[in-house]
């Protein structure tokens, strides 16, 4: 069984920038207008002609069309692949992700491009069930979760208590509308001070 801490991330907004990405596609090629620090995605997309709210099923539909065709627009969050490389000297890398299981092949190729090949588990719905799986076939004593949403910090608070959560938004306009999820135990939107926080935990060196 192996002993190795086990690191678990998310990846949109955490390790790749999504939500500019996004609102340039949106704007550019769907004449939708997307703006993050209008917050929640269910009421900030809006029709450029009218005016109006787009409704949510159609948020859902833009979602899955720019994960099948515009995934290469996504650029690298600063630091994190410095940080990854860190990481991966001490703990086992899983990176799970909430896009259908079709998708799977497309993260992989796309986090190839960016030299980022650990695994990637894709998900549907709160991530504490999945990274509970995760910590029991890697064995691991230590774990640490880090994402950008506060219901999986809630999810991963409820099925594995014992991983450490660390709250990320790694898109700054996106970061300044977001409290700090209640169930993460801290908030770094940042790798550079993200990572000894990080290293800590995943070595046992804090009470």
């Amino acid at each position: 069984m192996n002993a190795r801490p086990l690191f678990v991330t998310d990846c949109d907004e955490v390790l790749l920038h999504m939500v500019r990405h996004f609102s340039s596609w949106l704007e550019e090629d769907q004449d939708v207008l997307f703006r993050p620090e209008d917050g929640d995605m269910a009421g900030a997309l809006k029709y450029k002609a009218s005016g109006e709210v787009v409704p949510k099923d159609e948020v859902w539909t833009y979602l899955g069309r720019f994960f099948e065709g515009e995934m290469h627009r996504q650029t690298l969050v600063p630091g994190a692949l410095e940080a990854l490389g860190r990481i991966e000297e001490t703990a086992d890398i899983v990176i799970l992700t909430n896009l259908p299981h079709k998708a799977h092949p497309w993260r992989v190729d796309q986090l190839a491009k960016h030299d980022i090949h650990h695994e990637i588990v894709c998900n549907s719905g709160g991530k504490g069930e999945p990274l509970k799986r995760l910590v029991d076939r890697h064995g691991a004593s230590r774990s640490v979760f880090v994402d950008d949403l506060a219901q999986h910090h809630r999810s991963v608070a409820q099925h594995s208590p014992d991983t450490q959560r660390l709250h990320m938004v790694a898109e700054p306009t996106l970061a300044a509308v977001t409290a700090t999820a209640e169930h993460a135990h801290a908030r770094i939107d940042d790798w550079a001070i993200a990572t000894p926080w990080i290293l800590e935990r995943l070595e046992g060196r804090t009470s």
